[in-house]
């Protein structure tokens, strides 16, 4: 597409061991356009967060990007140099981690970090970096934020130190922001700024957002479209309303009926029967084959093609019908 930023093709990402190489990312194609959200979902281990770590060329041995594209803006950070990546990173492409200790320098106070994130990318000075940086944690609704400045992480409690993170982050107005459940620890008043915020920049930067998650009550909010991950595989993708309205494939099917919202207080909840396969005792044919209800003798023998029905694809030999909603 001519407004795609970040084009992924074929991303197979594995994990090397005694006895052999384990596919936790397998084969991901996604699109993420200019000043859009596509929320990432899926159960643990169904690879969402081996994706976002991938598409930054973040992956340590044992781990190893063995196939695919990964474009931004028309340039393969695959062939990309580090330097290259570190010029990217901070400016053009920020990610925020889930755990922000992953961000957090122990022994530099915010403010040395947070200016540093500026200075690195922009001709600024020191005083004026402080004062962006000051502004920014102002939006993620940490009070007293030039006091706040001279403070280290230790002093932070958990929530405060994803929203520094979360801060960080945007300090730049990326083009392309990567974020895995970043609101996680945060209290719902809080995740709704940072989820305002976010929007906000979206819209008015046309900055590209990868919001990786498992709640789909964000990503309702939040998204323009979703994608379905499983087993290191999309399985779904398409406009937010379209996918969790109509769901094609029986995990996204399943994935809505656990939701609390979807049972009246004091039911019992739903649940999707089993577990996700492990990486390296995936299934033959379909990966969701044992876990599914609308499961045929061809699951079995062939994984499933993708299909398109306008702008959204599944992958499913026995789809749910679209006159069956959520």
């Amino acid at each position: 597409m001519s407004d795609a930023l970040l084009d992924v093709r074929g991303l197979r990402t594995v994990f090397h061991a005694l006895d052999g190489a384990w596919p936790a990312v397998d084969g991901v194609d996604l699109t993420v356009r200019r000043g859009e959200v596509l929320g990432l979902v899926g159960e643990s281990g169904s690879g969402k967060s081996v994706t976002g770590f991938s598409l930054v060329q973040l992956i340590d041995p044992p781990g190893e990007i063995v196939a695919g594209e990964i474009l931004f803006d028309g340039e393969d950070l695959r062939a990309a140099s580090d330097e290259r990546l570190r010029s990217l990173r901070g400016d053009r492409i920020a990610m925020i981690f889930q755990d922000p200790l992953m961000t957090l320098n122990p022994v530099l106070s915010i403010g040395e970090q947070m200016s540093e994130a500026i200075l690195e990318h922009r001709d600024v000075s020191r005083q004026d970096a402080l004062a962006e940086a000051a502004k920014a944690l102002a939006r993620v609704g940490i009070s007293s934020p030039e006091a706040r400045l001279k403070q280290y992480p230790h002093e932070f409690s958990g929530g405060m130190r994803q929203r520094v993170a979360i801060a960080t982050a945007l300090l730049n107005a990326p083009d392309l922001i990567i974020a895995d459940e970043p609101t996680t620890a945060l209290d719902v008043t809080i995740q709704s700024q940072i989820l305002f915020e976010v929007q906000k920049l979206s819209r008015d930067s046309s900055t590209a957002v990868l919001w990786i998650t498992h709640d789909l009550a964000v990503v309702a909010e939040l998204a323009d479209r979703v994608a379905v991950m499983y087993a290191g595989r999309i399985v779904e993708i398409g406009p937010v309303d379209t996918v969790l309205d109509r769901p094609r494939h029986p995990y996204t099917l399943g994935l809505l009926n656990s939701s609390a919202a979807m049972v009246e207080v004091g039911q019992r909840l739903n649940q999707i029967d089993g577990v996700a396969p492990r990486i390296d005792s995936r299934p033959s044919g379909c990966p969701f084959r044992p876990r599914c209800a609308r499961v045929l003798p061809v699951c079995a023998e062939q994984d499933p093609a993708p299909q398109s029905e306008g702008e959204r694809a599944f992958r499913c030999h026995n789809p749910v019908p679209q006159t069956e909603p959520a």
